[in-house]
């Protein structure tokens, strides 16, 4: 049978969340420190967006203070967008959060991204704490990102609740999420939307293919634009990929078994000694995950942009030693490189 070449793929952008992790035997301040030198790394590599999420009272992440977070990355770098992947909207008040990262976009203009998702991003009893008494509905995220829209826009006459600063700046509003819910609703209002796919890709085709066919076009949003998360691992050869993607084995295992921990040191091995349970959870959580040597990312992330046509690709990168990970983003930005200068082998 001869293989076929289609045409080369469309190169999509290139961002990053990054968790903030905290590794074993190290600090906070350390790990704000490797955020910051890992987001001025992503820029000199022509990544589009640098994205920090909201978690709370979670060993090992230091990413709960999330608007200032975005500040000190947007601070130490000068053309990357940085946003918000993102602020959990049940947690906040929309006159608070237009404030703050109306905030942000006067300080830097163009380069701020709100993300929004409707999770709580804690356990049950830090919810309750960040939330006092308020009890949700499912009416109230979509009301709240109503409200944000209005708040971010151009103040109108007589209105009444008026962001300071806030109103006026446009800040373009992300949905994320990891079922239909927050598909449907951003291809409701014209919103770009994020598949939360690198810790639950389960429902990944359907919510953007869900997403497009109800897409209602928007005049900051003309087409439907899609993101992805997707897990990554790279290394020179494949067996160093999967030695170094042994920490992120480590937490998700810890993720799953209810024991939040600090990024560990890689363990030779380690998947081998798992219970074959244990190594399906994992493969589960990780399903859209790519690890491996040059030659097996640029396959990996051809595949995933072959079979989703996502816009842009967000990288997850927990790889316990900073300098490592940085050379992980490298070979990442290399094999996108290539993969949209050569043609796709179609059998």
């Amino acid at each position: 049978m001869t293989t076929a070449l289609a045409p080369t793929l469309r190169r999509p952008a290139l961002s990053m969340l990054d968790l903030v992790s905290v590794r074993e035997g190290g600090t906070v301040a350390e790990a704000l420190k490797i955020a910051l030198r890992t987001a001025q790394h992503a820029e000199t590599l022509g990544f589009t967006r640098y994205w920090l999420a909201e978690h709370h009272n979670m060993a090992g992440i230091a990413s709960s203070a999330t608007a200032v977070l975005v500040g000190h990355i947007a601070g130490g770098t000068s053309r990357i967008r940085v946003g918000s992947g993102g602020v959990m909207l049940p947690n906040h008040a929309p006159l608070v959060v237009a404030e703050a990262f109306g905030t942000l976009a006067e300080l830097y203009p163009g380069r701020i991204d709100l993300g929004l998702g409707r999770a709580p991003g804690t356990d049950p009893t830090t919810m309750r704490a960040l939330r006092r008494s308020r009890v949700e509905t499912a009416d109230d995220f979509p009301q709240d990102v109503a409200e944000l829209q209005r708040l971010l826009g151009p103040a109108e006459p007589g209105q009444r609740l008026v962001a300071t600063p806030g109103a006026g700046t446009n800040v373009p509003i992300w949905l994320l999420g990891s079922s239909l819910f927050s598909a449907q609703l951003a291809a409701e209002r014209g919103l770009p939307y994020a598949f939360a796919s690198h810790f639950a890709p389960r429902f990944l085709h359907q919510a953007i293919d869900l997403y497009r066919n109800l897409y209602r076009p928007s005049a900051a949003w003309p087409k439907p634009h899609v993101a992805i998360g997707v897990p990554l691992i790279a290394a020179p050869t494949d067996d160093e990929a999967e030695y170094l993607a042994s920490s992120t084995y480590q937490r998700v295992l810890g993720i799953l078994t209810g024991s939040r921990i600090s990024l560990q040191p890689p363990i030779e091995g380690f998947a081998a000694r798992l219970q074959p349970q244990e190594r399906a959870a994992i493969g589960d959580f990780l399903a859209a995950a790519v690890i491996g040597g040059p030659d097996t990312v640029r396959e990996g992330l051809a595949r995933l942009v072959q079979d989703t046509g996502a816009d842009e690709l967000i990288l997850v990168c927990d790889v316990y030693d900073p300098a490592l990970r940085l050379r992980s983003l490298d070979i990442a930005a290399q094999a996108l490189a290539d993969m949209a200068s050569e043609p796709t082998a179609l059998a």
